[in-house]
């Protein structure tokens, strides 16, 4: 493949404050691959993981780009987060303690001596070798390499500026450690944008950290909330960004900050993924591709159960329901974003790019057997099987699979390190102050509860174990005021979703009866109401035995004339 001729610089100043753009001279080489410069196409936004970025950076250039750029305008949604420094210590850890969390990471700032070197500064030192490192492993064309050893040079030494001066006035904000968070992106967004550069694909870095209108901020308290209409300016703004872009492939930074209240206390980590969304909404995209290191969504963890299928299609309430309870899925806020919109979203594999992955149809009523991807998808349709020779089948090809229109189950997940709260009442009060009681001491604490089971005197609780332990004994406190508490550690929930179980007779007897036979003990039992998912809470040590045998009974489509049948060998 030739190489770029002409020099090009990561640096050079941009006509737009919000966007760092690699710029060549000329603008376009001839030899450059561009996104098509018919106004009609569509926009395909793909969003990668920092884990992707550091493994497969070279893979998407050379193959997964090129794969689409024929039939779509493409906008590649490229992220790197912060976090991939985590297995190192913070920025803010002093020798021999432990990294703080997000929550006390202000409380760890210390003044050091003025001769000694802080901790963050090797850690800074550590972040730059990496991404230089990664860079010379990857561009090969000399002139693009150096530009962006510069660039990675330039940004590290402000990030170490930023992190002196927090320690000087020994305060970080809730803004402040937005940035820090932002350092990382920055960094792995133009490290992508130049490995693109270096493979004759004609990109351009777009940095969004100014994106969000200061008038946003106006009237707004910390203990607001940002509403849809928040999002819904938001998402225009960012397409209005990526379309001055022109027919460049936009390079995008997942990260948004500074927003009204903290990125990280109205988002959260998952903020990049929102983004994307936003993204997708609103420039209208055909599809939002999440790339991971897994070909999809399957009917169960196919790490603990051999036996899992991938699932071709699946609902947005089931997708929800999965993320919920175990399974990494999309965040359900993330998630309604592009549904409302109608535009589907298709979880990927980076080392399987022409694989058709599995899609989150906004549909409700599309037909299981076929769901095309138009004319201009370069993937095949979605098919109810997991044979690789039919998932490849062209757009063509007809399409029957006699499983397809069995009714069953589409997925069993579980979630473990979950505690059990059993609250016995002292029946002092009536049972809707016992209630308001319980549920006011739980929002008092921000306890997040996942499942529940009440009658008038009597709740059962299931939530994660990551809570903190003092935080946890003060809300055993506070229950013990309206009865016996007891507290069960080491529980699992185990969930089976699928929208067609609302017309299913007899399910859930098949599944308590199955874990029945199976000697698997069942502490609590709720279905919500929307009928798609039926969830109760077991030993964690039974956790995987229970996910095989639930898989085995109710999700495992057997041949005609045989009976359904535990398998011994799990007991």
């Amino acid at each position: 493949m030739s190489l770029a001729s002409t020099p090009t610089s990561l640096s050079a100043p941009s006509s737009r404050s919000s966007s760092v753009s690699i710029n060549t001279t000329p603008r376009t080489p001839p030899n450059m691959h561009q996104n098509t410069i018919d106004p009609a196409a569509k926009w395909l936004v793909q969003k990668y993981g920092g884990t992707s970025v550091g493994k497969f950076a070279a893979k998407i250039a050379e193959d997964i780009i090129p794969f689409v750029q024929s039939a779509y305008c493409c906008a590649l949604f490229q992220v790197l987060t912060f976090s991939r420094v985590e297995p190192y210590k913070s920025p803010f850890a002093s020798p021999g303690k432990s990294s703080p969390n997000s929550d006390t990471l202000g409380s760890s700032l210390s003044m050091a001596p003025i001769n000694s070197v802080p901790a963050f500064s090797n850690t800074v030192d550590l972040i730059r070798s990496e991404h230089v490192n990664a860079a010379r492993s990857t561009v090969r064309n000399p002139e693009i390499l150096k530009d962006l050893e510069a660039e990675i040079e330039r940004d590290c030494e402000s990030l170490r500026s930023f992190l002196f001066a927090t320690q000087v006035i020994d305060e970080i904000s809730p803004r402040s450690r937005d940035s820090i968070i932002g350092f990382g992106e920055r960094l792995g967004c133009k490290l992508v944008t130049a490995v693109l550069r270096d493979r004759n694909i004609d990109a351009e870095f777009v940095s969004l950290e100014n994106i969000v209108p200061p008038s946003e901020s106006e009237n707004f308290s910390e203990s607001d909330t940002l509403g849809q209409d928040f999002y819904d300016r938001l998402a225009d703004v960012v397409a209005e960004r990526i379309k001055q872009c022109g027919n460049r492939v936009p390079v995008v930074t997942g990260f948004f900050g500074p927003v009204p209240g903290s990125l990280l206390r109205q988002v959260g980590r998952g903020y990049t993924d929102l983004l994307a969304a936003l993204l997708a909404a609103g420039l209208g995209a055909s599809e939002l591709q999440i790339w991971k290191e897994v070909d999809g969504i399957f009917t169960a963890d196919p790490r603990k159960v051999p036996t899992a299928r991938l699932i071709p299609i699946i609902s947005p309430e089931e997708a929800a329901e999965l993320t919920y309870y175990g399974s990494e899925v999309v965040h359900p806020f993330t998630m309604d974003q592009v549904i409302r919109r109608k535009i589907p979203i298709r979880i990927k594999n980076v080392e399987n790019p022409k694989g058709g992955g599995t899609v989150i149809h906004p549909d409700p009523d599309v037909d299981p057997c076929v769901v095309p991807n138009g004319a201009d998808s370069p993937y095949p349709p979605v098919v109810p099987t997991t044979s690789a020779a039919k998932a490849n089948l062209p757009l063509a090809s007809p399409i029957f699979d006699k499983h397809a229109h069995v009714r069953q189950p589409t997925a069993v997940t579980i979630k473990e390190h979950i505690i059990v709260l059993n609250v016995n009442s002292n029946r002092k009060n009536v049972s809707h102050g016992f209630l308001a009681t319980i549920f006011g001491t739980l929002d008092r604490y921000g306890v997040v509860v996942d499942l529940i089971s009440t009658s008038e005197v009597y709740v059962s609780m299931a939530i994660e174990e990551n809570l903190d332990k003092k935080v946890l004994d003060r809300v055993v406190r506070e229950l013990r005021k309206s009865g016996t508490v007891t507290v069960i550690r080491d529980m699992a929930i185990l969930s089976l979703v699928g929208k067609s179980m609302r017309n299913m007779i007899g399910i859930s007897g098949r599944m308590f009866t199955t874990l029945g036979q199976g000697n698997v003990n069942i502490e609590m039992i709720s279905q919500g109401a929307n009928e798609i998912n039926i969830s109760c809470v077991i030993d964690g040590r039974d956790a995987v035995k229970a996910l095989n045998l639930i898989h085995q009974s109710c999700l495992q489509i057997k041949p005609e004339g045989e009976r359904g049948r535990v398998g011994p060998w799990l007991f």
